[in-house]
């Protein structure tokens, strides 16, 4: 039973809400037969050198967001189940809002990452919503797109309206998002017992969380699940299409940091090397960099977070650059240390094959599918231990002693999680064993700030080294193995980048 515009109408689950859907897109939109159908984004039509036929972006398919949609409800589903929860569940994401600079001036929108995992939809101020019984093949989604505006569309360009969306994202059905709350109130009126599922912690899209919130108010049902878990449990394990854009977000990074220690030389500033590797992404496909890149030289690289990017780059100094690109919404993240000069110093050579080993051996750990955690309690043991080698810190044989002393040279985890965002899904716990189709960063590092009390012809010296690591059951894969970063390679390109005109 299903009630629109105070009728009673009485229909089965999957049909009453196509039945409000159709009524609700008839009553707003006006056909014509002449008209071009218009996107919000990249089609094969329009973009046939992005996407092939059944793309709704990039390598990834309508069929595997259809997929994606149906394990998101399948898991609600088994969670009401073991957790004796209703049996109707009515489940909303939104997308991301243009957020302005100053008036009229965008910033670069970025679609949240949760919405843009089950639709593909790259357009703001739109909204997915799920429903689904007792069981996952019952589920039905309606995507709400934006209201047709012919006078923002002049300014902003098309949208894609209600009567295209099923046949592009497959959905089941859209209406336009001026129709959202019509629908949430009847949903709830026939579906009393219905449970829903919205992120309240963190929302995305201000005008649909301010309606929700109201609803619930009104409605007095205050039984509500956060998604985010169970999209981040599905998240967490890469698909054959995702391993690939993000292979490639890995190669391309990788060429753009070949590029950039070519060109590096003493007196080149911090914001050039940034520009260096923005430029290189950007002409190889990626859309942005993934996040504000660290380009830190000589002392200021033991600022795990510098950023300023702004200093000046001299002779016998380092610069450790930490950046990686967006492409098609996958994300690499790679980090690598290198002397601007083309030659590390005795003291900077010896602090970064201390951590290119342990880097080596903790990629070889994951062969035995650790956690993250696990990861991180190896890598401070395996920091002391060779930190004692080279006689930067005492000889004690407590395994507690090496991984306290370890920790104060580098006080960060050695990795995250890594997908759609740097760091992905997390609400994962990093103490879970790590599996197969799951990607990883591995990032050990040293940091000896100028108040060390080591000796000083060490300090200011800072060494990170980072890769992307897919786990497979034949072991780890080093998605950006084409960076370089053994010592000889590192020279040879600075060095040689340095004798060309």
């Amino acid at each position: 039973m299903f009630v629109v515009s105070n009728r009673l109408i009485t229909y089965s689950r999957p049909e009453l809400i196509r039945k409000f859907c159709m009524k609700a897109v008839k009553s707003k939109v006006k056909f014509s037969s002449n008209a071009k159908k218009s996107y919000g984004q990249p089609t094969f039509e329009t973009h046939p050198h992005l996407l092939n036929c059944d793309e709704v972006t990039p390598l990834i398919t309508k069929g595997e967001y259809q997929e994606r949609r149906r394990k998101l409800a399948e898991k609600v589903v088994c969670y009401a189940k073991k957790n004796r929860g209703n049996k109707n569940h009515l489940i909303v994401i939104p997308a991301a809002s243009r957020q302005y600079m100053s008036d009229k001036i965008p910033y670069v929108f970025r679609q949240n990452t949760e919405f843009l995992y089950i639709t593909g939809c790259q357009e703001p101020d739109c909204c997915i919503v799920i429903t689904t019984g007792a069981s996952a093949d019952d589920h039905c989604a309606t995507l709400f797109t934006r209201d047709r505006d012919d006078h923002a569309e002049l300014w902003d360009g098309p949208r894609t309206h209600p009567e295209d969306a099923p046949a592009f994202f497959g959905v089941d059905q859209s209406l336009p998002i001026s129709e959202l709350e019509g629908f949430m109130q009847s949903y709830k009126k026939t579906f009393r017992d219905s449970s829903l599922w919205y992120d309240f912690m963190t929302p995305v899209q201000d005008n649909v969380h301010k309606m929700i919130f109201e609803l619930m108010n009104a409605t007095g049902n205050k039984c509500w699940e956060n998604p985010k878990p169970l999209l981040h449990e599905l998240r967490l394990y890469k698909s054959t299409a995702e391993i690939a854009l993000m292979q490639k977000s890995c190669d391309i990074t990788s060429q753009a940091f070949i590029e950039a220690m070519a060109c590096s030389r003493p007196g080149i500033s911090e914001n050039q090397i940034f520009g260096k590797i923005d430029y290189e992404c950007r002409m190889r496909g990626a859309e942005y960099l993934a996040y504000p890149p660290v380009v830190a030289g000589a002392n200021r690289s033991t600022i795990i977070h510098y950023i300023n990017n702004n200093q000046i780059l001299n002779h016998n100094e380092t610069v450790l650059v930490d950046a990686g690109c967006e492409y098609h919404g996958y994300s690499s993240d790679v980090t690598r240390t290198w002397p601007i000069n083309g030659k590390f110093t005795q003291q900077q050579r010896e602090i970064y094959e201390v951590v290119y080993c342990v880097q080596e051996e903790l990629i070889k750990y994951c062969n035995n599918m650790p956690s993250l955690d696990e990861l991180f309690e190896s890598m401070c043991c395996l920091l002391g231990k060779r930190l004692q080698e080279i006689g930067l810190i005492g000889v004690q044989p407590s395994n507690n002693y090496l991984m306290k002393a370890a920790y104060q040279l580098c006080p960060h985890h050695v990795s995250h999680y890594l997908g759609m965002d740097i760091h992905d899904t997390p609400t994962v716990r990093r103490n879970i064993k790590l599996e197969p189709g799951m990607i990883i960063t591995v990032e050990p590092g040293i940091y000896i700030s100028e108040r060390s009390k080591l000796p000083k012809e060490y300090h200011g010296i800072g060494v990170r080294i980072e890769d992307d690591i897919l786990i497979t059951v034949n072991g780890p894969v080093v998605l950006s193995r084409r960076c370089p970063k053994s010592i000889d390679e590192i020279e040879k390109i600075v060095s040689e980048g340095q004798a060309q005109p």
